[in-house]
């Protein structure tokens, strides 16, 4: 089974940029795709960015043009660069494999934008 370790939440002003790291118990190569999610208070958890084995990459509308969705296979770590942040942003972040027919999770890290 494949464990996922989220990093890189925290608090930032609106405007500003954060970039999450979710780091991969395996090879994350040939992994059908890797995945960002986020769950607001009080909100349901939504799907923000994929990156597939293919390296192509998908994105929510919220997300698209200010969200980069990036991987290292040598680290086996999959990146969230995000940018002009807004309050509306503020969740818990999760990293999420898909491969094989099974859906892993990590923990989630805290990201909390300020006006």
């Amino acid at each position: 089974q494949v464990q996922l370790v989220e990093s890189g939440g925290g608090l930032v002003q609106a405007g500003g940029s954060l970039r999450l790291s979710c780091a991969a118990s395996e090879r994350i190569f040939s992994v059908n795709s890797m995945n960002w999610y986020r769950q607001a208070p009080g909100k349901q958890r939504e799907w923000v960015a994929s990156i597939a084995r293919s390296d192509t990459t998908n994105y929510s509308d919220s997300a698209k043009g200010r969200f980069t969705i990036s991987r290292d296979n040598a680290k086996n770590t999959v990146y969230l660069q995000m940018t002009s942040l807004k309050p509306e942003d503020t969740a818990v972040y999760y990293c999420n494999v898909y491969n094989a027919g099974f859906s892993y999770w990590g923990q989630g890290t805290q990201v909390t934008v300020s006006s």
